[in-house]
């Protein structure tokens, strides 16, 4: 039975390789088409170079050619993916496409190939050896899934920007992914070649291509079975037609894209997302344990130690002064708040204190990096951390797999030790889990730990950022705008948070509409307006400075103000409410909004 059936499980095992190599680089977010290219090269260099069966035997020859062939792809990946890197979506596609038909020309062109009349090579592959490659190269997979480095993957594809802002390397991780994507398209490109008996560089051009990566698509790319289910679907099809006694060679194809489509509009994950997706929640004792020793440590400045100097720094855009000759000194142990009308450039200047824009003027330095100068990536590493004015969460990935990816720089690699079941990764990947449980138990999510970071509502996302943020240990907590969509009872809990993380000794800086939740948490307040600042002092000088009640509420349309801020109550004529909300909502001003004002103009947002 299994001999009746031995090429159908053969191609049905070479085609999940294939589609693995794609889904090597779909797990990090890019989509490549340069694994045909990667495959002939490895298949024609293998068949020419490696010795025959006949000098050393069919399976030691076969064992050369793959090592050689995977060797090839993988070196000629490095060449394609230096240059491309910085590439994305359809850019990367167009460019790694036109690297396959390259190498396809060129191989067509050379004697040594055979040209279009192709190459013989002896037929050596059997089942058993297909179906044990592909064990391997699932193996090499799933183990990565769980790891550091699988999870980082994850996060690039799932919103580069806040993977970056946890630490990751992009460019580092999308070029290994890369890398693995070519050494894998060697292998098929042997395994195949020493199945077939006859390769011709037409065997791997574009509709090759075009089909590995819908059979990845196709399997998802959220689950490492997924190119085994791809390749299944894709190879039986023919086999069922003939079984039922249809012919008809488009119907292969054709229900191919069809359920592309379907996939593409109803089933983003692929297939392979109908498989749940466990996350395993550890029973922590809510202690520190053993944590230093299976968590990178983390050095903290002492009390009272200069965090952040900022002198003279600005930002324009096209002449348009977002932010302008800004002094400032952040020390170990404050929490500093943030406050102006929108549009007086506070996202600005966090984003450049966190690295993510460039300052145009003045210079900052940030525990001990020089702003501008440093990547993100490494910027988090000194020990920066910080969440966003809109949340950006991996949606796909659970509320604890947000807050490991937090982890990233204070957990240890465990990939290479996973593929070997040595106890330390195990130990290791526990003292994560562990460490992740308990800032999401500190911000309140521990019962939702399990959930999609894109079910949970407004205020739970705002809340899992911050535990995100929190699992990198850092020096330096960053918060945009963390009470926005809260009601009064949540941005209450939120001020006693940060309270508490103060009273730990973190250092924390936070732009928040809600004046009276400023003015309650924070030791040290600054106060921009039009890009500079117009006060900075302690709550009680911030709340009855003139320059800022006129900054909020102006003086040319308004009756004379009264009250104070702190205590919510400067008399608004108009009457209104003003509430928290999320960011682009219109609200009024007025003494019910107990102590939050937002300014009259809201037509504009803070330049990002």
């Amino acid at each position: 039975m299994l001999l009746e059936y031995a090429t159908t499980l053969t191609f049905i095992a070479l085609g999940a390789i294939f589609a693995y190599s794609f889904y090597a680089v779909l797990i990090a977010g890019q989509l490549s088409l340069g694994q045909a290219g990667f495959a002939s090269l490895a298949a024609f260099s293998a068949a020419s170079l490696a010795p025959s069966g006949d000098d050393v035997g069919d399976v030691p020859a076969l064992l050369i050619a793959v090592v050689l062939g995977m060797a090839v792809g993988a070196l000629a990946s490095v060449v394609l993916g230096l240059p491309t890197m910085h590439l994305r979506g359809v850019f990367l596609a167009i460019a790694t496409l036109g690297f396959a038909e390259a190498v396809r020309i060129v191989l067509l062109n050379q004697e040594w190939t055979g040209g279009a009349q192709g190459l013989a090579v002896p037929r050596i592959l059997t089942v058993g050896m297909a179906w044990t490659a592909l064990a391997v190269v699932a193996y090499w997979f799933w183990r990565m899934g769980r790891s550091r480095y699988g999870r980082a993957l994850e996060a690039i594809r799932e919103d580069e920007l806040a993977a970056r802002s946890m630490g990751i390397d992009v460019g580092r991780h999308r070029l290994a992914a890369f890398v693995t994507s070519g050494a894998v398209a060697g292998l098929y490109g042997v395994l195949y070649a020493y199945y077939v008996r006859l390769i011709a560089p037409g065997d791997f051009d574009f509709v090759a291509a075009v089909e590995g990566l819908v059979t990845a698509v196709l399997g998802g790319s959220t689950m490492f079975l997924g190119p085994l289910l791809g390749s299944g679907f894709q190879t039986m099809i023919p086999e069922i037609q003939r079984a039922v006694g249809v012919e008809a060679g488009w119907i292969r194809p054709f229900l191919a894209s069809l359920l592309l489509l379907v996939v593409i509009l109803f089933l983003p994950g692929g297939l392979a997302s109908l498989i749940p997706r466990r996350t395993r929640m550890p029973q922590s004792d809510g202690g520190d344990g053993d944590r230093g020793a299976h968590l990178a440590a983390r050095r903290h400045p002492a009390a009272g130690e200069t965090v952040a100097t900022l002198a003279g720094l600005g930002k324009e855009y096209g002449g348009v002064h977002a932010v302008r000759d800004i002094d400032l000194e952040i020390r170990a142990g404050e929490v500093v708040g943030l406050i102006g009308p929108n549009g007086a450039g506070k996202t600005t200047l966090v984003n450049m204190i966190s690295g993510l824009v460039p300052p145009s003027s003045g210079s900052a330095t940030v525990l001990g990096a020089s702003i501008g100068r440093t990547p993100v990536h490494k910027l988090a590493g000194a020990g920066v951390s910080r969440t966003f004015q809109h949340s950006k969460l991996f949606n796909r990935l659970s509320a604890l797999e947000n807050v490991l990816v937090g982890g990233h720089l204070v957990s240890r690699p465990t990939f290479l030790r996973r593929l070997l079941w040595l106890p330390s990764s195990r130990r290791d990947e526990r003292a994560a889990l562990e460490h992740a449980a308990r800032c999401l138990n500190r911000v309140g999510l521990g019962d939702l730990a399990g959930n999609r970071a894109s079910s949970l509502s407004y205020g739970d996302q705002r809340r899992l950022e911050i535990a995100r943020a929190l699992a990198s240990e850092p020096s330096l907590l960053i918060l945009d705008e963390p009470a926005a969509g809260m009601n009064h009872v949540e941005a209450a809990k939120l001020s006693a948070l940060i309270t508490s993380l103060a009273a730990d000794g973190l250092t924390i800086l936070f732009i928040e509409h809600n004046v009276g939740m400023v003015l309650e948490t924070c030791t040290r307040v600054v106060v921009l307006n039009f890009g500079e600042v117009i006060a900075s002092g302690t709550p009680e000088e911030i709340a009855a400075d003139p320059a800022v009640i006129e900054a909020y509420l102006g003086t040319e349309d308004h009756e004379p103000v009264t009250g104070s801020i702190a205590e919510g109550t400067l008399d608004d004529p108009t009457g209104g409410a003003a509430q928290n909300a999320p960011a682009g909502a219109v609200t009024n001003v007025g003494p019910s909004a107990a102590g939050t004002l937002e300014p009259p103009d809201t037509t504009s947002r803070d330049a990002t």
